[in-house]
């Protein structure tokens, strides 16, 4: 848009081409030049009040009216003397006008200090209205700090940018890209030889299960980390697996051990009460004999008191040892119990191991995947700060007219009104390159 200052620019220039012409005619042409420059340069649109302005209106002679007032969601306006007044879509001039006619002549009641009433006319000459405060205008897109910025008269897009804190490139909301871009190599290394554990993990898991393993061991090693640390963790977990696997066979081996022991006890007490069983039995007809005897008078009363005790003795001896036969038989069964537990117990407990593995192996390669898209977005940024944007950004400005919003395409220098929504855009140079990452 031309002003007056290039305008005449223009004009001299124009007569300094014609330097053959007389100097009437050189003062002629350039006063018409002017006038058809400036008559083509557009016109300001000038201003009209919304909902959220924000009028001062005050009267000389009289400090007690000076009163702000905001525009109503209504579009009116509420002051003494006046009552209610629709000022949406009005100009401040119209604004002024409208209440200066409305107070003019209107007779105000001041008290004086001493008590004493005073009428006062206004005269329309006294009376103001302006605008102190205007709807703030709003700012979305690729800035630092997106949001709502006070207005100021003659603001621009750049001075809104700028209260906003600048272009955000891509919107990544980090302090520095290139320590964010080392941060965010570190997580994902390390994201890696979680995963190349957890990997591992999983095959030794499937291998106590004597699943089909769908991984062998050396594609265990074809992850993007150190061979070495890859090695390490395969041989650690490898090792892990053998070391169970000799658990497991110790573990079989003492139950089916403690089985065979209970075998041999229960066959060596089953002997002894067979044995005792019989001794019993003697002692129980020595018995029996010392009392005929006895009855008879040819044996003591002592004889047989002594025949009693043996047969107590041996029968006290049998009972015993059904006792710790039976219990023996029971320590037998519970070997037994055990050796059928341990191959479900331990499946189950290798199941549940391996379902929480697969769900950490499953969480690390989301992870992954975000990391990756995040180190994408870090690298075009470290581009561009390194570059420059290289173009320009993309400037839309969201203004709302008499028959409703508006959409503007704008640049930096472009002036702003009250309630616009400035809307940024930054446009990738061409070129960018972030497939490094």
């Amino acid at each position: 848009m031309l002003n007056v200052r290039s305008a005449l620019r223009e004009a001299a220039s124009f007569a300094g081409c014609a330097p053959h012409l007389g100097k009437a005619r050189d003062a002629r042409s350039f006063v018409l030049a002017v006038a058809l420059l400036c008559s083509i340069t557009p016109a300001k649109a000038e201003y009209r009040l919304h909902v959220g302005d924000v009028i001062e209106i005050s009267v000389a002679r009289l400090p007690e009216l000076k009163q702000r007032v905001p525009v109503q969601l209504d579009g009116t306006i509420s002051f003494p003397l006046i009552g209610t007044l629709p000022v949406t879509n009005l100009s401040p001039a119209e604004v002024q006008a409208k209440v200066q006619t409305m107070l003019a002549t209107k007779v105000f009641r001041q008290r004086a200090p001493d008590g004493h009433e005073n009428s006062v006319t206004i005269e329309p000459d006294e009376v103001v209205a302006t605008v102190v405060e205007y709807r703030p205008v709003y700012v979305s897109g690729d800035v630092s700090r997106p949001g709502e910025q006070a207005y100021r008269p003659l603001m621009t897009v750049r001075q809104a940018v700028a209260l906003s804190g600048g272009y955000d490139v891509v919107r990544l909301r980090m302090n520095n890209p290139i320590l964010e871009a080392a941060d965010l190599q570190a997580e994902y290394e390390s994201l890696w030889t979680g995963y190349a554990r957890e990997q591992a993990h999983v095959w030794r898991l499937q291998q106590e299960l004597g699943q089909q393993v769908t991984v062998d061991q050396k594609a265990l090693l074809d992850v993007p980390v150190a061979r070495s640390m890859a090695l390490a963790i395969v041989n650690v977990e490898a090792e892990q697996f053998k070391t169970r696997q000799a658990d497991e066979k110790a573990e079989r081996s003492f139950l089916a051990r403690g089985i065979v022991q209970a075998d041999e006890q229960i066959q060596v007490l089953s002997e002894q009460l067979k044995t005792e069983d019989q001794g019993a039995q003697a002692d129980v007809e020595e018995l029996e004999r010392a009392k005929e005897l006895f009855n008879r008078g040819t044996l003591t009363a002592l004889r047989v008191s002594d025949a009693r005790r043996a047969m107590l003795l041996s029968s006290t001896r049998k009972l015993q040892t059904t006792a710790q036969l039976m219990q023996t038989k029971r320590q037998r069964d519970d070997f037994s119990r055990q050796i059928e537990r341990f191959d479900g117990q331990r499946r189950s407990d290798v199941l549940r191991e391996l379902q929480d593995a697969t769900l950490a192996l499953s969480t690390i390669r989301f992870k992954l995947q975000s990391t990756g898209e995040k180190l994408q977005y870090t690298a075009l940024a470290k581009s561009q700060l390194a570059r420059g944007l290289g173009n320009k950004p993309a400037i839309t400005i969201v203004r709302k007219g008499a028959g409703g919003n508006e959409t503007v395409l704008a640049n930096e220098d472009f002036e702003l009104q009250p309630g616009d929504v400035v809307e940024v855009a930054l446009r990738v140079a061409p070129g960018a390159d972030v497939s490094g990452q």
